[in-house]
This record gives C-alpha cells, structure tokens and sequence, in this order.
C-alpha cells in the first residue's frame, strides 16, 4: 500500500499566530523551528514514499525549503489540515492509496503511532483513521488544568466497543470529577490517515454545526455518516503533547530534553 505524509502548515492561527514558525529548544539547546520538528518527526516514518509541507504562506514555505522539506502551495480557501490535503493530493501525479495528515503542531509524535496507523488502512473498509492514546497522570493533569484556566488544550475521544469514534471534544470526556480516581479518558493524536476517495467526498460537504463548534475537522466525517476508526496507540514512556498555546512551548521543551531529542 502506497502512503504519502503531509504536514499542513498555516500561519495566520486563531490561538497563536505564527506558530509553525515558533523555535523550539533541543535537548542540545539547539532550536528548530516547530516545522522542522514536525517534518522530521514525519521523516522518521517507515512505510511513506514522501513527505510534504502544505501551506499558502510564503514564510512557512521559505522556512520548510531551507531545512530540506518538500512544499505543497495550497489556497487560502482551506479552512483546515484535511481540506489542505485534499489540495495537495490533487498536486500529485498519482495518488497515493493512503493519505496521512501529521499536522505541523504535533512535533513529539512518534513514529510507531503513525506506523500503526498506517497499517490500520490495509483494511479496504477503514476510509479515515486516527490514533488514541490512552492519558497518563500527567497529560490528564495538563488537559484538566488547562481547562480550569480557561485554555483550549489537547483533544479526547469516546469510542464504541468496535473502535469507531462516537465522539471527539476540546473538552475532557468522560467528566473527570477527580484526579485521584479519573475515569479512563483517551488522548486524541492528531494525526489521519483518509482514502483519498474520502477526501474527495468531505470537499463536498459543507461545515457542519459539531465540528464548528469544536473547532476539530474530523466531526465532519461523523455529522455525515462515515466512521472514523480509533486506532489504539502505546506510549511506550513517551509524553505526547501538541503545540497548541505559549505555556505549551515549555512543555515540549521539557520533553525534548528528556528524552534526549536534539
């Protein structure tokens, strides 16, 4: 099975503009910018012929040819990752049978959820898949603080019993009364694997009221009847968290350093 990466990148974000462009600290005081860091994050993947950096800002892509990146332009008209891969599968010579979004915030994703992944879509019936980890004392730490301080962090999921979603939120769910006993709550990595036939179909549909009022792109395919399968993925020891406001950049900071990542 054919698989190609691409690593959606705009400027111009609501909670942080500029943010593909932040430099983050290595565990050698090197800093990379946040691009850098996703691309090579999507780079060390077994299973994908290319990786490309999609955007329609000239800033980001100067910045992504510089490292070495490959760069998709994509209209301003995209409103998220999965439109913008719809645009760059149209770019290709061929498609692939397997599109991966990796967005441009997700630097500490490792490569084995995006491998599982991957290997999710040689099922004919899968058309999207997304990875789900399950939260550790810290990230759940992080997502209910971030809540209570008004902030807008990580991303859950609620699945069924088969392993389709039934639902993702900005919000923590299940309802964690308490960090002493918490329910088991799943960390939704924000990460997609689409047939392209699938992204062809979700350029037709218009915006949906779920997915506007989250702010997540993937409750499109739910709000109009195409399952999305959670793909289970292990930590192995390894934090995982995005870059989705200031007080973040300190946290993956944190977490390069400790993990040795330069």
């Amino acid at each position: 099975m054919s698989a190609v990466i691409f690593i959606p990148a705009r400027y111009a974000s609501t909670r942080y503009p500029g943010k593909p462009l932040v430099e983050l600290k290595g565990a050698t005081g090197e800093a990379k910018s946040l691009i850098q860091r996703s691309w090579e994050a999507a780079k060390a993947v077994r299973g994908a012929e290319a990786v490309y950096v999609l955007t329609d800002d000239s800033r980001i892509a100067e910045a992504a040819r510089s490292f070495g990146a490959d760069v998709l332009m994509t209209s301003e008209n995209a409103r998220n990752g999965t439109e913008r891969c719809a645009e760059g599968v149209a770019q290709l010579a061929t498609a692939p049978d397997c599109v991966v979004n990796l967005q441009g915030d997700a630097p500490l994703t490792p490569a084995w959820f995006v491998e599982a992944l991957i290997a999710r879509m040689d099922d004919p019936a899968v058309r999207m898949a997304t990875p789900i980890l399950r939260c550790d004392a810290e990230t759940l730490t992080n997502f209910v603080t971030d809540r209570q301080n008004g902030r807008v962090g990580g991303t859950t999921a609620v699945a069924r019993a088969d392993g389709t979603a039934l639902y993702f939120s900005k919000e923590v769910l299940p309802f964690v009364g308490s960090l002493e006993t918490p329910p088991e709550v799943w960390h939704h990595v924000g990460v997609y694997a689409y047939r392209p036939d699938a992204l062809e179909a979700y350029m037709s549909w218009p915006e949906g009221p779920l997915e506007k009022a989250e702010g997540l792109e993937q409750l499109r395919f739910l709000e109009n009847g195409v399952p999305v399968t959670c793909v289970p993925v292990e930590g192995n020891g390894r934090v995982f968290w995005e870059l989705n406001n200031p007080v973040d950049v300190a946290r993956i900071e944190g977490v390069l350093a400790k993990e040795g990542i330069a």
